[in-house]
């Protein structure tokens, strides 16, 4: 019996369109970003920020020397939403009708610059932040380890006490599907930006 459904943010929560994001970082002076930038596992650079291997501020830096400029926080933010086209709120609506049964958490790769957003009012047009909707969010910059490493999954367990058998993980991303999988949890896979609600409520009621 599902108990918990644990969600990935990018791609479920909040559609993705990775060359919409090329395209803001190229804005920014990031002439090769089409060859830096993936919807799933970043290298580099953006790695090292989604994993918590540097701060915000560290990244920001050397950004700015792969732009040949000095950059500034709100433009670098601006530049990381490019990744994200809106919210769905019957998506959000959905979320909340959930919580009413379920204990809802999120598992994201992400960083500070996507979580200013998510967590601020300006995240859905009832401005109610991403935290608002979950009980708790399991960040990669916080924890210090991305998706699919196993690590990851391990610690969301023994912070949450969620049983792994008793929790549905909602990824579009095959790799952390399949880790998710072997950690021993229920997996479901919908493509990024589908409406996954009534295969959700399909699946629970299994």
């Amino acid at each position: 019996m599902i108990k918990n459904i644990l969600f990935d943010f990018g791609g479920v929560i909040a559609p993705i369109d990775r060359e919409k994001a090329v395209e803001a970082f190229v804005r920014l002076g990031l002439a090769d970003a089409d060859q830096r930038l993936d919807k799933y596992h970043q290298t580099g650079i953006f790695q090292e920020l989604e994993e918590g291997a540097i701060d915000a501020q560290t990244f920001q830096d050397k950004l700015g020397v792969l732009c040949g400029r000095k950059l500034e926080w709100e433009e670098t933010r601006q530049a990381w939403l490019g990744f994200f086209t809106g919210v769905d709120e019957a998506m959000l609506e959905c979320l909340e009708e959930l919580r009413r049964r379920y204990r809802l958490y999120v598992l994201s790769n992400t960083n500070p610059y996507v979580m200013d957003w998510a967590c601020s009012e300006e995240f859905s047009a009832r401005r109610k932040p991403l935290n608002a909707y979950f009980d708790k969010l399991y960040l990669s910059y916080q924890l210090g380890v991305l998706k699919p490493d196993e690590r990851i999954f391990r610690m969301v367990v023994e912070d949450s006490g969620i049983v792994p058998s008793e929790t549905l993980f909602v990824d579009d991303g095959a790799s952390n599907i399949a880790a998710g999988h072997k950690a021993g949890f229920v997996t479901y896979q919908p493509e990024n930006g589908e409406d996954w609600r009534d295969a959700l409520q399909t699946l629970l009621k299994d």
